[in-house]
């Protein structure tokens, strides 16, 4: 097991498309959640669209700002906001600012291996 997990931020910083880095997932030896990071360029999202999870998610934004859209709200966060979406609340996530966003995605209890991760929804827009 791996206890410290470094992310290369020099890396994520200097990618220009749409980057996810697994910082803990059932590989790495988790048990209980997945943790990523992600950096999503302006203009870019969610490539799943609106969509649900079995687990619950919670997104920790770190830098730029996401728009949302959470049980048909539209919302707005910035660095420092928890995001939380629970278990099958059908939500979308993307950058509709100027500046990359960054932020850290937990997913609990860990995601089963053998079921699709995202399950699309159909908008009404």
């Amino acid at each position: 097991m791996e206890y410290l997990r470094k992310l290369d931020l020099a890396a994520l910083e200097a990618a220009d498309d749409r980057v996810v880095r697994v910082l803990l997932d059932r590989d790495s030896g988790a048990t209980s959640c997945t943790v990523t990071c992600t950096k999503t360029p302006p203009g870019d999202g969610s490539p799943a669209g609106l969509h649900t999870h079995v687990v619950d998610q919670m997104f920790y934004i770190l830098s730029g700002t996401m728009s949302l859209e959470i049980a048909g709200r539209p919302y707005t966060a910035g660095p420092g906001t928890l995001v939380v979406f629970p278990a099958g609340v059908a939500h979308r996530n993307w950058n509709g600012g100027d500046e990359a966003t960054v932020h850290l995605a937990f997913n609990s209890p860990l995601p089963a291996p053998d079921e699709p991760f995202a399950r699309p929804v159909a908008s009404d827009a």
